[in-house]
């Protein structure tokens, strides 16, 4: 006849999750509330006027239909609107996977927890960029 409590239930204790896509690092902090989502200070329709943008970062919540019972508040930097998009999408995933963990084998299988490696290709010496040459002429 053991009830196992949340050590979260009753606190409102700000869960982390660090998500990277490209460039752009997020800091994402989940606690239980009311479906507040705010990105750098601003709403998601504010900060992702793209509706792919916005659909990107409010993914996970959606997938866990947990939207309307956290408040979600994110920091981004570095990149560009749609690296932070998904580097919000991967943050919120992991702070999801820490505030319920039941949910974390069906965020694995979704693919919400895998990074995405894909990142520029720098630039080589002796070219003009990472894949462009100098222009060659035979004569």
């Amino acid at each position: 006849m053991s009830t196992t409590v949340s050590p979260l239930a009753g606190k409102s204790v700000w869960i982390m999750g660090t998500g990277r896509r490209k460039e752009s690092v997020a800091r994402v902090f989940l606690r239980a509330g009311s479906g507040k989502f705010t990105v750098n200070g601003r709403t998601t329709e504010q900060y992702f006027p793209n509706h792919a943008w916005k659909h990107d970062a409010t993914e996970p919540l959606k997938f866990t239909s947990l939207g309307d019972q956290v408040d979600v508040m994110c920091t981004v930097h570095g990149g560009g609107v749609g690296g932070q998009a998904g580097a919000v999408r991967m943050g919120l995933s992991r702070a999801i996977s820490r505030y319920n963990p039941e949910l974390r084998p069906a965020l694995r299988t979704n693919g919400f927890l895998t990074r995405d490696s894909r990142m520029k290709e720098r630039k080589k010496y002796g070219q003009k960029g990472a894949r462009k040459r100098f222009q060659f002429t035979k004569r």
